[in-house]
């Protein structure tokens, strides 16, 4: 193998580990972003479930639910 093919052949592999890097890095901020959603999900949900809580709380104060 001459220096042009080594060379040829060392960029080739410099390419497949930066494609590599990528699709890594790619995955990771898509998992990130998806557990970011699910974050922001249960934090809503949680949020509803206290609101109602809460006028549940003023209903039964008011006497609402007679």
């Amino acid at each position: 193998m001459d220096n042009s093919q080594r060379a040829s052949h060392q960029a080739g592999q410099a390419k497949g580990q930066a494609q590599e890097k990528t699709s890594n890095l790619m995955d990771s901020a898509s998992n990130a972003a998806q557990s970011a959603k699910e974050s922001a999900q249960n934090a809503g949900q949680q949020m509803q479930q206290k609101a109602q809580g809460a006028a549940d709380s003023v209903r039964d104060a008011m006497g609402g639910n007679k």
